[in-house]
């Protein structure tokens, strides 16, 4: 446990920091689950509109600290190439 006052404020700062980081990642799986199960379920209307939602949150976490901009790149890229030709279909 932090004794002086600076590592109390320190300990406060970091359990905020982490709930808020573990709630853009957690948007972030969200979004991809729905856009999983509407691919699944064959609704390409669905899965187009949630597309830019996908991508946005990644640039958000990104943007923050939460995930690494390549890590974010390779996740939209791949998802896009899956929408893609999950549509040839």
């Amino acid at each position: 446990m932090p004794t002086t006052k600076a590592a109390k404020k320190s300990l406060r700062q970091i359990k905020t920091r982490t709930a808020r980081n573990i709630k853009r990642k957690n948007a972030v799986k969200e979004l991809m689950k729905k856009v999983r199960l509407a691919m699944n379920s064959g609704d390409n209307e669905k899965v187009k509109a949630l597309l830019p939602k996908v991508q946005k949150a990644f640039d958000k976490a990104v943007k923050v600290g939460v995930i690494k901009a390549n890590t974010a790149n390779r996740k939209k890229s791949r998802l896009a190439a899956r929408i893609k030709k999950a549509g040839k279909k």
